[in-house]
């Protein structure tokens, strides 16, 4: 998908999410939405999901999409390498990318963003994995930036 239709389809979903995860202040419930709605209306989306961070872990949470790894190796793979950057990492091709974590062999590229809470902590790991070589831009890390923000901020 070019990034001018990002554009505009980013915008509609974050205005649509917004109301959703205006009901709850319940993080999980704000994952799920976030994870249901993004999947269905992203073309260029496989699997969409979170990797709930804690105790040095990360663990699977909620998500669509093919089945997941339960657990993802200490310091290894793209989810870790955005914790340790404490931002979006972008992978064009995931067969390229030192220590890459294959959950499901469909996957070809790949954007991770980490998820703050409201104290600045790492509370998660938003994963997105598209069937199509380099789907991901610049455009999506900046729009998921702002979309995962509703997790654990009321406004942004």
């Amino acid at each position: 998908m070019e990034d001018r239709k990002k554009e505009g389809r980013y915008d509609r979903v974050y205005r649509q999410l917004k109301e959703f995860t205006g009901k709850t202040d319940q993080p999980l419930s704000r994952m799920a939405s976030i994870c249901a709605v993004l999947h269905h209306k992203m073309d260029h989306y496989f699997w969409t999901g979170f990797y709930l961070h804690s105790a040095d872990r990360l663990t699977v949470g909620p998500y669509q999409g093919p089945v997941a790894c339960q657990e993802l190796e200490k310091d290894k793979g793209v989810c870790w390498a955005a914790v340790q950057q404490r931002g979006p990492v972008v992978v064009p091709d995931v067969h390229a990318f030192p220590g890459h974590i294959a959950c499901d062999s469909r996957s070809k590229s790949e954007i991770t963003l980490p998820v703050f809470d409201s104290l600045g902590k790492i509370a998660a790991v938003f994963d997105v994995d598209s069937d199509q070589p380099d789907a991901f831009s610049e455009t999506d890390a900046r729009h998921l930036q702002k979309i995962v923000q509703l997790i654990y901020h009321d406004e942004t």
